[in-house]
């Protein structure tokens, strides 16, 4: 279990102290827990699948997916499912276009630094 919570840390862009922080925790305590040294509490479990949306399940045993789908997943979902699909085609070629928007802007962002 513990190598997932490294993996969870690592997939949500976070350092050790900045994952401390949403525990309540010091970057030590956390280390020492990311390291082996001492045990991670069962209530830090239930805190970083609720926080973050990690699939309990993968979290301590490694079955299923790393995260759960998200809330703006689901509640996206529901609402394209009660759109006529005209206005679904439509939201799709908008979809796309910032999703192009986006890149362009993260590769800006990336030549900057």
């Amino acid at each position: 279990m513990i190598h997932r919570l490294k993996e969870i840390r690592k997939g949500l862009g976070f350092n050790q102290t900045d994952f401390a922080k949403h525990l309540g925790i010091t970057q030590t305590a956390y280390s020492m827990i990311e390291n082996g040294n001492r045990p991670l509490a069962d209530k830090y479990v239930k805190i970083i699948c609720s926080v973050f949306n990690v699939n309990e399940k993968w979290f301590l045993n490694g079955e299923g997916d790393m995260f759960l789908a998200s809330p703006y997943e689901k509640e996206f979902a529901e609402i394209f499912g009660r759109l006529a699909p005209e206005t679904q085609q439509f939201l799709m070629l908008m979809a796309r276009e910032l999703l192009i928007t986006q890149q362009k802007l993260l590769d800006a962002k990336g030549k900057e630094e």
